[in-house]
């Protein structure tokens, strides 16, 4: 009977079956276990010979409404005893048992519409009332294994933690990360490579007009070293012979200064006058000698 398996390495290669030399990728999609981690001891063991066949960091993509709690807490151990770095990466949701999961991660981050949901341990039960208060105090304690995890990721008080399942609690990405479920959001490459190469543009960019304006500053210091400006130096010496103080010199001109013309106005009144007085006297002089 072939064992039904819910996670999958994404970098095995098709034909040889080896792991590339790429980061390993893990997907852990569905439920958890369902069957064959009741049925079957091998799976686990499968699970672990598969993990620790490699090394370095390992990226886990974690979509799951959950499952057996037993299951998930074994994932939970084998992940936290691989020695290199576990990225988790919500993409959908990680609910019940597979929140336990990824509690294991180095570094947590939820997509933008990821969820998380927290509660308390289910199950069924047959029998009498002694055995319904072994099913309660089983789960009891394993309600408090699962707060082990939490209180480990979040840092919160158990208390705390137990009112949460309580509750049913179900976070966003935000509230998980607020409360201590997550570390950060998930980004988008695209975007950020296209920020990268707006940044690159603009730097290639800056660097051009740097060396342009260096150049442009040579050529502009060629004039002022050249011999032909020499000769604008004498204005200098003589401060009154800026180039703001001639256009006051403009309205001394000839035209505006007219002295000619005043001599001819008075001497052409002056000459009549005389003769006009000279007249009279004369004919004052003959009236006289007639009254004589």
């Amino acid at each position: 009977m072939k064992n039904k398996k819910f996670w999958r390495w994404t970098n095995l290669a098709p034909e040889t079956g080896q792991e590339s030399e790429a980061e390993r990728v893990l997907e852990l999609y569905g439920t958890i276990a369902e069957e064959s981690w009741f049925d079957d001891d091998v799976t686990p063991r499968m699970f672990r010979e598969e993990l620790f066949a490699g090394n370095g960091p390992v990226t886990i993509w974690l979509n799951s409404p959950g499952g057996d709690c037993i299951a998930a807490s074994q994932i939970y151990s084998m992940l936290m005893d691989y020695t290199g770095s576990v990225t988790v990466k919500i993409d959908g949701i990680a609910a019940s048992a597979a929140s336990v999961i990824a509690m294991a991660g180095t570094t947590v981050l939820m997509a933008p519409t990821a969820l998380m949901m927290i509660h308390n341990p289910m199950t069924m039960a047959f029998g009498d009332s002694g055995e319904m208060q072994k099913a309660i105090d089983m789960l009891d304690e394993v309600k408090e294994s699962i707060v082990n995890a939490y209180e480990i990721k979040t840092g919160m008080s158990r208390a705390k933690i137990s009112h949460l399942m309580d509750s049913e609690t179900w976070m966003n990405a935000g509230k998980a990360i607020e409360l201590g479920f997550a570390d950060d959001i998930l980004e988008d490459k695209k975007k950020k490579c296209a920020t990268d190469d707006v940044a690159f543009s603009f730097a290639a960019k800056s660097s051009e007009m740097r060396l342009l304006n260096k150049l442009e500053g040579k050529f502009r210091t060629k004039p002022v070293a050249n011999p032909e400006a020499k000769p604008q130096k004498p204005p200098q010496d003589t401060p009154g012979a800026n180039p703001a103080s001639e256009p006051e010199t403009e309205p001394v001109n000839e035209p505006e200064t007219k002295p000619e013309d005043k001599p001819d106005t008075q001497e052409c009144p002056l000459a009549p006058a005389e003769e006009y007085q000279g007249a009279n006297i004369a004919d004052l002089m003959k009236r006289l000698s007639l009254l004589k």
